[in-house]
């Protein structure tokens, strides 16, 4: 290393490293070696489609002064998707994760008004029960638990006030004997395709602040009152098993020939 050069300025070589980038790449389909025989496999079986609206009023206060509001950004989250079995009622259950970037006031006059972007993240919860029509198939029955109880035939004497040759036959009372058994049942489940959110917001109790000069039209607030209208579209679904039939034509493989 040269002398006159120090240390901590000499840059590391990475002459070694390379890189570049293809354009495009080719490839080949492969068709799939299925199970051509008939079989019988267990999959979610769809029962309904359907859209809910779910309506939402809520009030929440930022913690702080804000003067606008720049940006709302929403995201929907389901926590409860249950059918009561046999009933055609739809709990559910969730809310809406909101995070709401405001600015604030750091020094202003009559014509110049300046402060920081802030953010607040709400959740809002929402929660409804509806009735589900099974427009595709309806689900399978619910079986129940069953527990029966057994006994043995007990012979045995009477006393002196009846006849010698006369045995009194009943139920064994001094044993207990039962058989149950249960049954798991598939328990229908949701999936989620989409939610539309339209939401009107309010900013309540509007003022000017107190002791300092800021623009005329400027006015700040903390509470904000918001309604929402969710339009929710969901699958339900259930796991059942089905019969897939063989395949009757087998395709060719890549390395069988034309």
């Amino acid at each position: 290393m040269p002398q006159n050069i120090p240390e901590k300025c000499i840059q590391p070589d990475i002459s070694f490293f390379k890189n570049s980038t293809k354009g495009e790449c080719t490839n080949t389909p492969v068709w799939p070696a299925p199970i051509t025989t008939g079989v019988i496999a267990k999959i979610p079986i769809l029962l309904a489609e359907l859209t809910v609206q779910i309506n939402v009023d809520s009030t929440f206060t930022l913690p702080e002064p804000a003067y606008e509001v720049k940006q709302i950004k929403k995201r929907l989250k389901v926590t409860q998707c249950i059918i009561a079995q046999n009933t055609n009622k739809l709990f559910l259950k969730g809310f809406v994760r909101k995070n709401i970037d405001y600015s604030t006031r750091t020094s202003s006059n009559l014509e110049v008004f300046c402060g920081d972007i802030r953010h607040c993240t709400v959740d809002i919860p929402w929660s409804c029960v509806t009735p589900i029509v099974y427009n595709v198939h309806t689900p399978e029955p619910v079986i129940f638990n069953t527990t029966d109880q057994y006994q043995y035939l007990r012979t045995g004497k009477l006393g002196p006030e009846f006849a010698e040759k006369d045995l009194l036959e009943s139920g064994d009372f001094t044993k207990f004997n039962q058989v149950s058994t249960e049954f798991f049942n598939e328990l229908p489940f949701c999936e989620i395709i989409s939610a539309t959110i339209t939401e009107f917001d309010e900013f309540l109790g509007r003022k000017q602040p107190c002791g300092v000069k800021v623009p005329f039209e400027e006015f700040e607030f903390k509470t904000i009152e918001e309604k929402m209208v969710i339009d929710l579209t969901i699958k339900v679904l259930q796991k059942s098993q089905v019969t897939v039939p063989a395949i009757k034509h087998k395709h060719k493989h890549r390395h069988e020939e034309c």
